[in-house]
């Protein structure tokens, strides 16, 4: 027997009180007439016997009552025989259908296993089985019908998701919490090392959950795979664009390999590549010859290993001639034309072309045309052009409006919406030129920041950032590139100028990367095509930014229409293989969807973890059914104990209301 707060005890000392109170019960003498006291002598009277003790039974309750109440908040329990409980016991039957389980057996001998199992188990036990993913998926409801739980295991085909052991601890853990009852977790995996997250902490069980392991594998095999592919999601010029992979070998030996280009199931090119001794290597072919169009891409390698499936990794292309961009500028500013034409054409590969305009030829422009808008350094815009922009960012389009000194002459930024607070002129002042102090780094455009805070910024307008996402700001807290959200649409603003009299931006290097993620960004490029991981998600309005219906073809060819999803809705990628997005945009997009490479590592959990994670519980649950160490579990007492309270707490009301009866009729 024993207590879980046995410091509660203490509180049987209270025990003393009624029999204190009980002996300070006063003797009352009943005065009567007598004749004279002369002939007797004086002497003190002895109240030994009126102090003893009374109603014993009614004292008697009293002090079991306090007794039980500690007994009660010290919680006394015994353990008894685990066998005494075995009707409620669940059994737990985890099977690891992970992309690692497609290597050789791995899955058949999972399922055979877990068949074992459900034939050596009680004909009343109870049994649940679930399948262990990237997600962990309920197969059948608690049990005890043979042929349901065994339709549920040999039901259990591979998937191309990631398994993960902290995700099986926590439904576990939720099981357990809302089962109240013992939980036997038998999990059929290869124990993959990857599998474990980050924190072992994650991957703990309640003390009412007993672990079993069975491996279908003891050690890791040697696999091969393509890791990683660079390769652009969409190309203009095909002949100048590389594609670049790396090879790498998990506990294999130094192998030369063959790896292949394909496009469209059409083999482009191969080349001969040496992976040293579980390392990597990178394999690079000059020219992505694809048609115009659709593409579906793949760089393969001949590994011949026992997981064939990662020996491939797809991509999607599409072939466009290049995108239109406007450039919208004064007439007398030609350094930002100049700048951004040669900063975009050096980095996008042919991607955009740039249609400069000075305002007063904006005549009969029509905004919608191009893929985005970039306005530098204007006072003011034709109202009939202000107002076909304005409703072409308000639809989904994307604007980039740059200041210098003649947009700081007007009170209001078009478009943008913010008042122009005034301008700062450091050239003017002691400090000379201002750097940038703080940079937003998730931001698309402020992922590569190499080289920003060498960068002198001489002039800069002051703008109301009031509902707007301020990405950079400089070392006195002025914002100088800011987002704000227009309808459906974007537009960033930089509160410099695109030449190089207002800062020396243009001339760092940093600037050429800059306007290649910005025209991206902008223009909705860098979210298309490519090569994505399997259980990734995919934007339904993906630079639309409004709800439109949209087509998709799934990795097996067969169509699906998601018509009007939000803004907000996301697509997710469960399997892999190509699979094709028509939106109401009008641009297409393919996908190259790939299981995630860490599932190609088949090293396994060393022993002493696997030990660790079983912990005591697993290893008591294990000797009970070799026989040979009984498991115990808790029987708490302390309701018991609270019954009898309940009884002598009535008990003692009626003696206690005898008790005040006595004394209101003594006189």
């Amino acid at each position: 027997m024993g207590f879980l707060a046995p410091w509660f005890l203490a509180g049987a000392v209270a025990i003393g009180l009624p029999v204190y109170l009980h002996l300070l019960r006063r003797h009352r003498a009943e005065p009567r007439p007598f004749s004279s006291l002369m002939f007797f002598e004086r002497r003190l009277e002895s109240s030994t016997k009126h102090r003893r003790l009374r109603h014993l039974v009614l004292l008697a309750l009293r002090v079991a009552l306090l007794i039980l109440v500690a007994v009660v908040f010290a919680e006394p329990f015994i353990r008894r025989p685990v066998a005494s409980a075995a009707s409620r016991k669940l059994l737990v039957l985890a099977i690891d259908n992970s992309f690692s389980m497609r290597a050789g057996t791995r899955l058949a001998d999972a399922r055979q296993a877990a068949l074992s199992v459900l034939a050596s188990r009680k004909p009343n036990e109870r049994a649940e089985v679930m399948s262990l993913g990237s997600e962990v998926r309920v197969l059948t409801q608690p049990t005890a019908d043979p042929a349901t739980l065994r339709a549920a295991v040999e039901s259990v085909q591979p998937t191309d998701s990631r398994a993960t052991f902290g995700g099986l601890a926590h439904s576990v853990r939720s099981l357990a919490e809302n089962t109240q009852s013992p939980v036997e977790l038998h999990l059929f995996s290869d124990m993959q090392r990857t599998a474990m997250p980050a924190n072992f902490s994650q991957m703990a069980l309640p003390g009412n959950v007993s672990l079993v392991l069975h491996r279908v594998t003891e050690k890791a095999i040697p696999n091969w795979t393509v890791t990683s592919i660079e390769a652009p999601g969409r190309v203009s010029n095909p002949k100048n664009t590389p594609v670049r992979a790396v090879i790498a070998g998990y506990d294999t030996p130094a192998a030369t390999r063959t790896a292949s280009l394909i496009v469209n199931r059409k083999l482009i090119a191969t080349q001969r590549v040496d992976v040293p001794a579980g390392g990597r290597a990178t394999v690079v072919f000059p020219a992505l010859d694809v048609p115009y169009g659709l593409s579906r891409c793949a760089v393969k390698i001949d590994s011949a290993d026992a997981l064939p499936g990662d020996d491939a990794v797809r991509f999607g292309v599409v072939r466009l001639d290049p995108e239109p961009v406007l450039f919208v500028h004064e007439r007398g500013d030609t350094r930002s034309p100049l700048y951004y034409r040669a900063a975009l054409e050096s980095a996008s590969k042919d991607a955009f072309k740039l249609h400069e305009v000075t305002v007063d030829g904006l005549a009969g422009i029509k905004p919608s045309a191009y893929a985005f808008v970039v306005e530098s350094d204007v006072f003011s815009l034709p109202t009939p052009f202000q107002s076909a922009l304005l409703k072409y960012v308000r639809g989904g389009g994307s604007l980039f409006v740059a200041t210098g000194t003649s947009a700081a002459r007007s009170s209001r930024i078009p478009i943008f919406g913010g008042s122009v607070r005034g301008a700062t002129d450091y050239s003017q002042n002691g400090s000379q030129f201002m750097t940038i102090g703080q940079t937003d780094r998730s931001y698309p455009s402020a992922h590569n920041t190499d080289g920003w805070d060498k960068v002198k910024f001489y002039f800069v307008v002051r703008v109301d950032e009031a509902n707007a996402r301020v990405i950079a700001s400089l070392a006195d807290h002025t914002p100088v590139l800011l987002e704000k959200r227009i309808g459906n649409g974007r537009v960033l603003l930089f509160a410099s100028g695109l030449d190089n009299l207002t800062s020396d931006f243009p001339l760092h290097p940093a600037f050429v990367p800059f306007v290649e993620e910005t025209a991206r960004y902008l223009s909705g490029l860098e979210r298309q095509g490519g090569s994505r991981v399997v259980d990734s998600a995919v934007e339904l309005n993906a630079g639309s930014g409004k709800a439109a219906s949209v087509e998709v073809f799934g990795a097996d060819g067969k169509p699906g229409r998601f018509l009007n999803p939000a803004p907000s809705a996301d697509l997710r990628l469960a399997t892999a293989g190509f699979y094709e997005l028509h939106r109401a945009s009008g641009r297409p997009e393919v996908l190259g969807v790939n299981p995630d490479r860490r599932e190609s590592d088949l090293a396994v959990i060393p022993a002493d973890l696997a030990s660790l994670w079983r912990g005591a519980h697993g290893n008591q649950q294990q000797n009970s059914r070799g026989g040979t160490a009984p498991q115990t579990e808790p029987y708490a007492l302390w309701w018991y104990a609270m019954i009898l309270l309940l009884v002598i707490a009535v008990a003692e009301s009626l003696f206690a209301g005898r008790y005040l009866k006595e004394l209101r009729e003594e006189p």
